[in-house]
């Protein structure tokens, strides 16, 4: 089995073009089924084996979404045996479980204004720091995203090409906002590093450490957050979750959005509608019926 799920994994990255995450994911995935199920053989995995480790799976302390994700990667591995003429349990008779809507959390418009005010301009990092938050809320990108953003881009049209999920290539726009924060930073930057976003070491005169990451994007996110006085965890992926509100919010429609974050599905964007009927609920009060007494 270990070859066949090796020889599957490939196949995600190669052929389907999946990222290394992604393959490493499913790799545990499928591996933690092998081991809990005990199959040795594909022709073992049974409706019986897919049953017993799905009720194992629901007495653990796990969260019903991650449950489903095992039983994705199962399905999926399942269909891959299947086309290569591998004997094995018919992916079709593994049923997805149910699972609830997914909810998402935003910040409000004046916690938002907080924030991105909270930076202060009179050193590189205060700069940066500015710049990092703009971006992140004037283009919707992932945490990975911006930490592989480089330098050289036009400012002056304010279009970003973004390598996303999939290697998936996405144009996205920078606000003005976040255009003369950059400039600002890049200006005061005496480097040729070739990163947008550079990590520094504390001191009077920081010393480049390289390139920003996940882990100091989220710091930072989290810092200001509480400088603003923000009451709720802030992370990163909450400003792409109010990017994408505050567009639905003012008009923007749904496929455009969804260009905008680089969703393969519009069932992904939809997420965010749940939260733009707030906004209807306001218009149908101040607009239905008016004629009434």
């Amino acid at each position: 089995m270990e070859k066949c799920l090796n020889d599957y994994l490939n196949y995600l990255e190669i052929e389907k073009n999946r990222s290394v995450k992604t393959s490493e994911n499913y790799g545990r995935y499928l591996r933690y089924f092998l081991k809990i199920s005990g199959v040795k053989s594909s022709k073992e995995i049974t409706n019986e084996t897919v049953k017993e480790f799905r009720l194992y799976l629901a007495r653990q302390p796990i969260k019903k979404i991650t449950q489903s994700y095992y039983v994705i990667a199962l399905r999926n591995f399942l269909r891959y045996m299947i086309k290569n003429d591998i004997e094995t349990l018919p992916p079709e008779k593994v049923e997805l479980p149910k699972t609830p809507s997914r909810q998402i959390e935003t910040i409000n418009f004046q916690e938002l204004e907080r924030m991105l005010a909270m930076p202060e301009s009179s050193s590189i990092r205060g700069l940066r720091d500015k710049a990092l938050l703009e971006t992140l809320f004037s283009t919707g990108m992932r945490v990975s995203e911006i930490c592989a953003l480089d330098r050289y881009i036009n400012l002056e049209s304010g279009e970003v090409t973004v390598r996303g999920k999939g290697d998936k290539l996405r144009v996205v726009f920078l606000s003005r906002e976040a255009k003369e924060a950059i400039k600002k930073y890049l200006d005061k930057r005496m480097d040729a590093e070739e990163a947008m976003f550079l990590s520094y070491i504390k001191a009077k005169n920081p010393k480049i450490i390289g390139r920003v990451n996940p882990r100091t994007v989220q710091r930072l996110v989290d810092f200001y957050a509480r400088k603003a006085g923000i009451g709720k965890r802030v992370h990163p992926h909450l400003l792409r979750h109010s990017f994408a509100t505050d567009l639905l919010v003012n008009g923007a429609d749904l496929r455009s959005v969804q260009e905008m974050l680089g969703h393969s599905s519009i069932t992904t964007t939809q997420i965010y509608t749940h939260i733009t009927n707030k906004e209807l609920k306001e218009i149908h009060r101040t607009f239905h019926a008016r004629r009434r007494k």
